[in-house]
């Protein structure tokens, strides 16, 4: 433990704290245009425990990753008057532990889950330091910004995901007069842990490279990682990899396996399994000698051997965008898919609104949340409002924002509307077609002078967002009926791009594969799971009304009930699955046609296919329902005649 935190102090050059004056210095100066003074009452604004809720599913991957580590870390400093803090990337905390009876006075500083850190909120502290510098933080009792805050010194670090991306903080907080200064390296160690279990169940089933100058580092903290495709193009690298490199990920993204190990993946693989060593040597292209691990989702040898055999023989250079993209894993194999990607890239940064439709549950929100990752903006906020969901008497000071006293039953100080809590990054507007007609003129507003005016108050905030729209709906249609404002979808409508429902997607068998595989890497799961022939024709004959939701949820619930050998068949389905009498073979669905139309159309086909079936199979009521594909239960319901003829 005391060499690896010593060669992480070395790695990251450890210096005392004399050098983080600078850099206090600017913080307080920020803390100053954020209308602060020392005396400030601090505004923890804890979230309710609904809105809790929601924040920690949002962040469950880093919860799941992080939370274990933070009890490892907790026995290290126990008895210590500290605690242990866990933010996502704006300065929420989500989790925190620690010493008991400095648990009880952290209370009163509100550092307890639902509380917000941000420097906007609480002035220089380490949290919120950290996320606005993007590098490890110290503050020191005085250091602090806000008088309430100086009893305590924190020490911060920031965690980013495997594509370098700031997720969260990890925090180490305590008595100012109890302060070590091994807390920092104990609090990088930490997140190098957490990262680098992120880093491995992201590409698991890619081909990882581990590696490190001394072979007794390979399996430690200390170790590079890097992974690749099969056939080695090059995906992402962890801070370790990226230090003995001496290069930024930034600069990787342009090489490949062969270009930084000088071997191809198939010459690596054969290496690795003619080895009898725990590992191999390798030169890396700064002239380094490194000793090496490869490994395929811990499969043998020999078949990562035959997989990199059977993919391309030789690695290509690829571009930066499709190394990193957010958009490239949505890609499945659908045409029509393909073409939206291909449009969406080309307007990607170029201050092009984008108008996203297609039936409820296509994956709107999801291709929004791409195309975020992928635009210059990735580093700012995804803010997503569902404007179906908000009461109308609530979307516009939800929207827009209020300050104190601007209604009955307003939060002291106000709030910052969604708009102003995107600034900076992208503004999400789905099923704008339900956004109330008045607040359209405000929203176009908004959109040609970039201001926005929060209720109750005199003045207009400057805005900067990038707004991506989606809607079910039809809002020609709506235009026509005076329910949408034309001159607001003009200015909505820069790029608009339809998703195909999932009965017209080509992909259905590749999009279920990823969704079991993102199921298996839940450690809740516990098991690889599969899905056999019969069930697989079933679902590619089967309509899916509920689109990517049903899918999912019915994948979760067939998951719940599958043997120990994780394969879904017939029998783990829901019941009412083979309910729904239409097929995507009969190209029947509720939205291709009014209601009424579609009950009385659906009943005749369903009937006549029932019956023909029947006949096929001499009345056998059970062979014909597993030609069908349903239940004998829905036979009996569709065609009472069927029971008194079993009879």
């Amino acid at each position: 433990m005391q060499d690896e935190i010593q060669e992480i102090a070395a790695s990251h050059g450890e210096r005392d704290s004399g050098w983080l004056i600078p850099s206090i210095q600017k913080a307080h100066e920020r803390s100053e245009t954020f209308g602060l003074n020392a005396s400030t009452r601090p505004d923890y604004d804890v979230l309710t425990e609904g809105d809790l809720l929601l924040k920690l599913e949002q962040n469950r991957v880093l919860c799941a990753h992080a939370t274990p580590v933070m009890e490892t870390l907790r026995e290290q400093i126990v008895n210590t008057q500290s605690m242990i803090v866990l933010t996502d990337a704006q300065g929420l905390i989500l989790h925190s532990t620690g010493d008991d009876d400095f648990l009880a006075r952290a209370e009163k500083v509100a550092l307890r889950a639902g509380a917000n850190w941000a420097e906007e909120r609480q002035g220089t502290n380490a949290i919120g330091t950290a996320i606005a510098e993007r590098t490890p933080t110290v503050v020191h009792g005085d250091q602090h910004y806000l008088a309430a805050n100086r009893f305590l010194t924190c020490s911060s670090v920031p965690i980013l995901d495997p594509y370098g991306d700031l997720i969260g903080v990890l925090d180490v907080t305590g008595d100012h007069r109890s302060y070590h200064r091994h807390t920092m390296a104990l609090a990088r160690m930490s997140v190098q842990m957490i990262e680098n279990h992120l880093f491995s169940s992201t590409f698991q089933g890619m081909l990882q490279v581990s590696f490190h100058g001394r072979p007794e580092f390979l399996g430690t903290l200390m170790e590079g990682i890097m992974a690749f495709t099969c056939d080695g193009r090059f995906l992402s690298a962890n801070r370790s990899a990226q230090f003995q490199f001496g290069l930024p990920l930034s600069a990787l993204r342009a090489h490949t396996l062969s270009s930084l190990f000088g071997v191809t993946s198939a010459q690596l693989i054969d290496r690795s399994h003619a080895s009898r060593a725990p590992h191999i040597a390798l030169d890396l292209n700064n002239g380094t000698v490194v000793c090496a691990r490869v490994r395929l989702n811990r499969a043998p040898l020999a078949e990562m051997a035959a997989t990199t055999l059977a993919a391309r023989p030789a690695p290509r250079a690829v571009s930066t965008r499709e190394t990193q993209s957010k958009l490239a894993p949505l890609d499945t194999g659908d045409a029509t898919v393909a073409a939206v990607i291909g449009k969406v890239r080309k307007v990607i940064g170029k201050d092009i609104p984008i108008l996203i439709t297609g039936e409820t549950g296509t994956g709107k929100e999801l291709l929004a949340q791409a195309i975020h990752g992928d635009s210059p903006r990735r580093a700012g906020p995804f803010i997503a409002v569902n404007c179906a969901s908000i009461p109308e008497n609530l979307i516009e000071s939800e929207l827009f924002g209020y300050e104190e006293g601007a209604f009955t039953g307003a939060r002291r100080k106000g709030a910052a509307g969604k708009l102003l809590q995107a600034n900076g990054g992208t503004l999400f507007l789905d099923e704008i077609g339900d956004m109330p007609y008045p607040l359209q003129v405000r929203l176009l507003r908004v959109l040609q002078e970039r201001v926005v005016d929060p209720l109750g108050s005199s003045k207009s905030i400057p805005v900067d967002v990038a707004i991506i729209c989606a809607t079910h709906r039809n809002l020609r249609e709506m235009i026509a009926q005076n329910r949408f404002r034309e001159d607001l979808y003009y200015r909505l409508n820069g790029l608009v791009v339809k998703l195909p429902p999932l009965r017209d997607r080509t992909d259905l068998a590749a999009v279920i594969t990823k969704m079991l595989q993102a199921m298996s890497a839940d450690e809740a799961c516990g098991m690889r799971l599969s899905i056999d022939d019969e069930v697989m024709a079933l679902f590619e004959r089967y309509a899916w009304p509920g689109n990517f939701r049903q899918l999912c949820n019915l994948l979760r619930t067939a998951a719940a009930m599958v043997d120990e050998d994780g394969c879904i068949r017939r029998d783990h389905l829901p019941e009412d699955f083979f309910d729904e009498p239409y097929s995507r073979a009969e190209g029947i669905s509720e939205a291709s046609a009014p209601s009424a139309f579609v009950s009385g159309r659906l009943h005749e086909v369903t009937t006549s296919v029932i019956a023909a079936a029947l006949a096929r199979h001499h009345g056998n009521v059970s062979a014909a329902a597993r030609a069908l594909g349903i239940s004998r239960n829905t036979i009996y319901r569709k065609m009472p005649t069927c029971s008194a003829m079993e009879q």
